[in-house]
């Protein structure tokens, strides 16, 4: 089993069956509650009583009443376990908590979230403190470990055996990957390897990153122990998964937003039980989410003929069991955290009112305040610090090859067709400028990107695989003053013209992400993807690509740390140069 800390000490326990035994009253009592009981399958009404943070007795039995209990009339509505997302990454433009109050707001109450930003960005001891802070708010978070940095890092200090172990062993880490390194494991590498087996050894699962893997490719990772994917594209790389015994875990984010077409599939294809299928956002982009969070993938289930008992099950009991907390998460049951939703009825999953750790984050579709500051600066998280100025003469070109742009996300090799010496590309083509820079200006990766857009003149951001810089434009004076207000904002990303800000999101979280609310984020990205688009971005997401410029699982050029980089052939083609 794996390792747990303990949520409740001896004197908190017997006080809970003190309650039972009514010799205390409980903090809250839903009465006439029609609940979703995860063991039975099935809609049962019965009485619940919530003590401090936790579900004590779910029957046919009340208590005595006491002015400390708040009593629930449930009659009329459903009640479901508060919505459990598997696979997070709160780092995109929001930051953990800012997701956090979002999702809970719409009744995901528990987040699994990737710590590849921390992993990369502190140092040990921060990232471990960071996780364990966060846990004293309502919702619950829980951590993965990753195995690798998905890039080509100069140093590779945070990643080591002794770290891996460490992340593996914390009781807030709930799994090993996502493995987006499977290729590597396969060809051999053995460190890996080895920390996949220690997962396994401490009983906690390996979430694979296998888009369009062969029959063969998903039975060998899953000899090594890999135990649930997230990327299939189609049903029929979905039934795949699940034929052969893996969780399998259905994608709608705003790079691929595939589950519409996978459940509709499923279905045709005489897919019936939907016990091993979970639902998640998969890193959505602050605007995407503006339609809602699990309670949207749920209203999707539904639209598609999923029967409520599994659509609701494929966010809460699934995802619970699978990770092997179901003991105290998943399910409205005794023993469970008190995270419970409040619906109008089945067929409406956005809630009424949410309940996360026996406190009432909404209540009848009116947000409860509670206090989610946090001093993240404290933490390691500090605004990009302004030391060094970027010069003209740094905007020049590490190599003849180029890299052109296939979609928001995978690039490949271009000959250059362009002087590169001059100070501003024709107005109207497709080339731009590109840099990826380090975030202490000690190195640089210089080239062209054809596609990206035709009338960008000047951009930058803070925000990207590593937290580098990265430089875009046809005019070298307005990228130089599109990355000069980056510094002097603390880390962010901006859009220049004429040396003056077109538009521009604020990122002093360590460059990377926001401090303010979801919604005030939304609006500053819709404004940002607008100007792009006015002036020729057409892929829809580019925080989606500025995160992956870098990003080494992906073909099929890869401007990284190294320097220009070739997925395929695993090789460095033009090094970056030192400044």
């Amino acid at each position: 089993m794996p390792k747990r800390k303990n949520l409740w000490t001896k004197q908190q326990l017997r006080k809970q069956v003190q309650v039972v035994s009514l010799e205390l009253p409980p903090s809250i009592v839903f009465y006439n509650a029609t609940y979703l009981n995860n063991g039975l399958k099935k809609w049962v009404t019965s009485n619940i009583w919530v003590y401090e943070d936790r579900i004590v007795y779910v029957g046919d039995e009340l208590p005595e009443k006491h002015p400390d209990t708040e009593w629930i009339d449930c009659k009329g509505q459903c009640l479901v376990p508060g919505y459990i997302e598997p696979h997070a990454h709160p780092f995109q433009l929001y930051n953990p908590l800012t997701l956090a109050r979002y999702a809970s707001e719409r009744g995901t109450t528990t987040l699994m979230n990737d710590n590849l930003l921390f992993l990369l960005g502190l140092t040990q001891k921060k990232a471990l403190t960071i996780i364990e802070e966060l846990d004293r708010f309502p919702v619950s978070m829980y951590w993965w470990a990753r195995y690798d940095s998905q890039t080509q890092l100069l140093e590779e200090e945070a990643i080591t055996n002794k770290h891996m172990r460490e992340w593996l062993a914390h009781p807030l880490v709930i799994q090993g990957g996502e493995l987006t390194a499977w290729p590597e494991v396969l060809d051999g590498n053995d460190e890996i390897l080895d920390w996949m087996q220690e997962t396994r050894r401490l009983g906690k699962p390996i979430e694979g990153h296998l888009p369009g893997a062969s029959l063969k490719t998903l039975t060998k990772m899953g000899l090594f122990g890999v135990s649930c994917d997230h990327e299939a594209m189609t049903g029929e790389e979905a039934l795949r998964r699940l034929e052969m015994g893996m969780m399998t875990s259905l994608r709608y984010s705003s790079i691929r937003p595939d589950l519409p077409v996978i459940l509709e599939s499923l279905l045709k294809k005489g897919v019936t039980s939907f016990d091993r299928v979970m639902m998640n956002t998969d890193g959505s982009t602050p605007s995407f989410l503006e339609q809602g969070m699990t309670d949207h993938l749920i209203s999707i289930a539904l639209e598609k003929g999923v029967p409520a008992e599994d659509a609701y099950s494929m966010v809460s009991y699934n995802v619970a069991n699978h990770y092997g907390i179901s003991d105290t998460h998943g399910m409205i049951a005794p023993g469970r955290l008190a995270h419970i939703n409040i619906l109008e009825s089945s067929d409406k999953p956005l809630p009424l009112s949410v309940l996360a750790r026996g406190k009432w984050l909404k209540r009848n579709g009116i947000e409860v305040e509670q206090d989610w500051s946090f001093d993240w600066e404290e933490h390691g998280l500090s605004p990009v610090a302004e030391e060094w100025e970027l010069k003209e003469n740094d905007l020049t070109f590490s190599g003849p090859a180029g890299i052109e742009m296939i979609n928001a996300v995978i690039t490949k090799p271009y000959n250059l067709s362009v002087e590169t010496s001059v100070e501003e590309l024709p107005a109207g083509s497709d080339e731009s400028f590109i840099m990826l820079l380090s975030q202490e200006g000690e190195w640089r990766v210089n080239t062209i990107i054809k596609g990206f857009a035709n009338k960008v003149n000047g951009f930058a951001s803070s925000f990207s695989n590593t937290g580098d810089f990265i430089v875009i434009g046809k005019k070298k004076v307005d990228m130089i003053a599109a990355f000069n207000r980056v510094r002097q904002i603390g880390g962010g990303i901006v859009l220049v013209e004429d040396e003056e800000v077109i538009a521009e999101i604020l990122l002093p979280l360590m460059g990377k992400m926001s401090a303010l609310p979801m919604e005030q984020i939304m609006k500053e990205e819709q404004r940002m993807i607008v100007e792009l688009e006015k002036r020729g971005y057409a892929f829809g997401d580019p925080v989606y690509s500025l995160l992956f410029f870098s990003s080494t699982h992906l073909p099929f050029i890869r401007l990284t740390q190294q320097g220009i980089y070739d997925v395929k052939r695993k090789m460095v083609l033009f090094p970056s140069i030192m400044r």
